[in-house]
């Protein structure tokens, strides 16, 4: 367990050298203390256009396409995934509440599709000011990403 990253994993990496090299500026795993308490640390958060960005491996987060129950100290595993998801649904609500778009955005997603999701979220257009979230997506905070056809 010691060898599995917080903190720049490979997709993560990815992400943000491209949104750097697009002339994006971000802060990385910036804890933010959010009102009644609440701390999340985003892998990338923008804190002038108050977006928050996770980048969540399909094992530790359940991914519906490709995680998948471990067969072996499935009574360690069960509720310790359980309770990640949990934590995410927990996170992507008190910053909702806080007045920030989460953009979530699993490890198997192309970086052309990652990248346009948080660059949405980034310039919401007219649906931020009639109030809609752009960026919401029935599984717990995920963007609508276009499937990129693997």
């Amino acid at each position: 367990m010691r060898a599995i990253r917080r903190v720049d994993t490979k997709p993560e990496l990815a992400l943000r050298s491209a949104l750097h090299r697009a002339g994006y500026r971000f802060r990385k795993d910036y804890r933010l203390d959010l009102d009644a308490g609440a701390r999340v640390r985003p892998d990338i958060a923008f804190t002038a256009r108050r977006v928050a960005v996770f980048v969540d491996g399909c094992f530790w987060h359940a991914c519906p396409e490709h995680g998948r129950n471990p067969a072996v100290n499935e009574w360690y595993w069960a509720p310790k995934l359980r309770r990640t998801v949990e934590r995410d649904r927990a996170a992507d609500t008190a910053l909702a509440a806080a007045g920030w778009r989460v953009v979530r955005i699993w490890e198997h997603v192309s970086l052309a599709d990652a990248i346009a999701a948080v660059t949405a979220a980034l310039d919401p257009g007219p649906a931020a000011a009639l109030g809609h979230d752009s960026t919401a997506a029935p599984d717990h905070g995920r963007p609508a990403v276009p499937d990129s056809g693997k």
